[in-house]
């Protein structure tokens, strides 16, 4: 059975998630700011950083073509590693299947993948992929050298994860939301099924280890924890060091989405330290203090907006939703969410105009019930 070191052999454990890129155009997620991504590459290639992560999903459906223009054709294919992966919403056929491989090298630039994915492993996306065959196709392209390790992601229960690693140990890593936020979430279960992973000898990529961008804005009284521990250290640090800290954790993805970020996810992931004891018992009362003013538990991902008859930009709506109650249990004069919402919705569909088809709970990674949090944010902005 390979090692962590074996599979991810790459210097630092930091990887560029290539899905929250710098936009031109905000609300439009295809509006890659391409030269911005450039200098965020080129940097993080130059610090000694080469791991990055796309998908088809991700910016609009555009991130693939993003490392094309970004990556592939400036730097030298062995200076980087690259992980994409397929999602079974995306094909219904053996030949649609092989044709979306086909587009990825194509959209990418790569002739290869370093590592594969199947993409967001779940109670109901399981049979899809032992019905299409999807855990041999994959040995195949990596007999075939088209892929060099595989894997796929998960989210859902540790039981589930039990029975896949059982059923398919030729799989050769898991990627989990793995976040100090949802360590004991009983929803998303990351202790659970890190431990899991630990058990069968899989090495783990973690994913949103900074849940979407909600644990780098903290509420005022969550930030003073920290800073009172570490007044140099930024907010999301905290995130991405208890993410890098686990044994057999190979890299952690951060969805960078400005220099400014980069810059400093860079600047402690450079010398990695683990987090003490001392740092780990802050983080449980910063996590205390926070799951009593967070409503909704979105990471904004995004992959629940993908074919919304209405357009309604669902992420976008939670987090209005969970500032404009924290804005309101901090009794502000002011309560800015309404101005961002009514703004929104003159481009976009709104909370009250789902039609509750359900096609964004099935793609939902935290399997949210969507539709009835949209009826609690139509009721607070009233459209």
């Amino acid at each position: 059975m390979p090692t962590v070191q074996e599979i991810f052999p790459q210097k630092k454990k930091l990887g560029f998630g290539l899905m929250r890129l710098p936009l031109l155009r905000e609300g439009d997620p295809a509006s890659i700011d391409l030269e911005q991504v450039k200098s965020m590459v080129d940097l993080f290639l130059e610090r000694g950083f080469s791991y990055f992560d796309t998908a088809i999903m991700y910016c609009g459906r555009k991130s693939q073509n993003a490392v094309k223009a970004v990556l592939a054709q400036r730097h030298p294919r062995e200076s980087f590693s690259l992980a994409t992966k397929l999602h079974c919403e995306y094909f219904h056929t053996l030949e649609e299947r092989d044709a979306i491989f086909r587009q990825q090298l194509e959209d990418t630039g790569v002739s290869f993948f370093d590592y594969y994915l199947l993409h967001d492993i779940s109670a109901d996306h399981y049979p899809v992929y032992e019905s299409m065959e999807c855990f041999s196709w994959l040995l195949q392209k990596q007999r075939e050298g088209l892929v060099r390790h595989v894997g796929f992601s998960f989210h859902d229960n540790a039981g589930l994860l039990e029975r896949v690693l059982t059923e398919h140990p030729e799989m050769e890593f898991v990627q989990l939301q793995l976040n100090y936020l949802d360590w004991e979430n009983q929803a998303v279960q990351s202790r659970k099924c890190y431990e899991t992973c630990l058990r069968h000898g899989k090495p783990v990529i973690v994913m949103e280890p900074v849940r979407g961008g909600n644990l780098a804005h903290l509420p005022p009284e969550v930030e003073a924890i920290l800073k009172a521990r570490n007044p140099q250290a930024s907010i999301p640090s905290w995130a991405i060091r208890f993410a890098a800290s686990p044994q057999n954790v190979g890299m952690v993805l951060s969805g960078m989405s400005n220099l400014e970020q980069m810059r400093d996810n860079l600047s402690f992931m450079e010398e990695f330290q683990p987090l003490d004891p001392q740092e780990q018992q802050v983080l449980e009362e910063a996590v205390d203090t926070i799951r009593k003013s967070q409503e909704i538990p979105c990471t904004g991902c995004a992959y629940c907006m993908d074919g919304c008859p209405r357009d309604i930009p669902i992420p976008r709506c939670f987090s209005l939703y969970n500032s404009y109650r924290l804005e309101e249990r901090c009794h502000l004069p002011f309560r800015t969410q309404q101005m961002y919402y009514n703004r929104m919705a003159l481009t976009h569909g709104t909370a009250s105009q789902c039609l509750e088809c359900h096609r964004c709970e099935r793609l939902c990674p935290q399997h949210l019930p969507i539709p009835q949090l949209l009826k609690k944010v139509a009721q607070v902005f009233k459209k």
